[in-house]
């Protein structure tokens, strides 16, 4: 029987591994704030909705 090759690729069934890098001119976004802003733009839109 012949090797398989890139077992690894088959047996993580698709999953990737990310891992943390910490690069300073990245845009930081905190969860608070990305919470907040979808927030007021669906009521933004909740109410533009009633309005027109």
């Amino acid at each position: 029987m012949a090797k398989k090759s890139g077992g690894r690729l088959i047996s993580s069934a698709g999953l990737v591994n990310y891992y943390d890098s910490e690069d300073r001119r990245a845009v930081h976004i905190s969860p608070v704030a990305v919470i907040i802003a979808t927030l007021a733009i669906g009521i933004t839109i909740f109410i533009l909705d009633l309005v027109y």
